[in-house]
């Protein structure tokens, strides 16, 4: 994977998951569904960093060999710590810890 292509995927699928993330939450709050966000944005992150991944290599013909499937698992670890640093986030994870020190 190259430079160009890691920053160019993590842009738009961290952007992915932040829009797929919402429609998620307004989905679960009409149903009173309790859930941990980070939770939800790590299982969206992963799914979607990884299914992105692969669809973007499908597309450059790029095969799916043993490093290739590994930059995939990468990417999706990656886009989902791009789209946990948001300002909002980080405040919610500050707020999570102080009830767990509690």
């Amino acid at each position: 994977m190259t430079l160009t292509l890691f920053m160019t995927l993590i842009l738009i699928l961290a952007v992915a998951v932040s829009l797929i993330t919402e429609a998620v939450k307004k989905f679960l709050a009409d149903t009173k569904i309790k859930y941990p966000v980070n939770a939800l944005v790590l299982v969206v992150a992963v799914i979607v960093g990884v299914g992105g991944t692969a669809i973007a290599y499908i597309f450059m013909g790029i095969p799916f060999s043993p490093p290739n499937i590994l930059c995939m698992v990468l990417m999706g670890i990656a886009v989902w710590v791009g789209a946990m640093v948001g300002y909002d986030k980080v405040l919610q994870m500050i707020e999570q810890v102080k009830h767990i020190t509690r």
